[in-house]
């Protein structure tokens, strides 16, 4: 019985799962920045080039 209780200890004290879900969560919320900078980015640039391309 003891070495159950103490296995559950261990268990509950263990941050890796933690730590992992985390990281995934900043990894999440930069990707959602990036790809909103991108889009707005793309945007800014395709214009740029349709208005370059109606002048030529």
């Amino acid at each position: 019985m003891k070495t159950l209780v103490n296995s559950v200890k261990k268990f509950v004290c263990n941050e890796d799962g933690v730590t992992a879900i985390e990281y995934g969560l900043i990894a999440a919320l930069v990707a959602v920045v990036i790809i909103s900078a991108v889009t707005l980015m793309g945007t800014k640039v395709a214009a740029t080039f349709n208005s370059v391309a109606a002048a030529l």
